[in-house]
């Protein structure tokens, strides 16, 4: 299995954006059905747009993610929202996707960039070690070992 790059950080997300938005077509369409009805059937009618609101927001997420993605330059040798990164948090190499959980890949950890480690390692050399805090007053050190490669057909 291959996960995708910076490069094609884009079409994973606009991929992702376009699922979401049919997933809210669907679900606007039950939404307008006839809402008279007994105190089950509105139930189920706000419960239905309790669903539609949460779409509404990540979709709103996904479509901030491509916007920035249009604004960010990538630079070989340095840890972008996107890659796929090799870090040593301590136990040897592991392997992660940079991003969000829209570009989450199966059997792939993802980091997510305003998470503490996130924040530690975008914009990182790699072959740097970085400090983060996962939690308040501790602290931790990652090596990057690199940025921006495809995972190993194994993976």
């Amino acid at each position: 299995m291959t996960v995708p790059v910076a490069s094609d950080s884009n079409r994973v997300l606009t991929a992702r954006l376009a699922t979401l938005r049919a997933e809210r077509d669907v679900l606007l369409a039950e939404a307008r059905t006839d809402n008279r009805g007994d105190a089950a059937d509105q139930a189920t009618n706000v419960e239905a747009l309790i669903r539609l609101q949460l779409l509404d927001e990540r979709i709103a997420t996904v479509e901030l993610e491509i916007a920035e993605s249009h604004h960010r330059e990538h630079v070989d040798g340095v840890v972008s929202v996107g890659d796929v990164v090799t870090l040593d948090l301590g136990d040897g190499d592991e392997t992660y996707v940079v991003g969000s959980v829209e570009q989450a890949v199966a059997g792939v950890d993802t980091i997510t960039p305003g998470s503490p480690l996130g924040q530690a390692i975008v914009g990182a050399e790699v072959g740097s070690t970085v400090t983060y805090e996962p939690r308040r007053g501790v602290s931790l050190d990652v090596v990057i070992r690199s940025a921006g490669e495809l995972l190993p057909a194994s993976a």
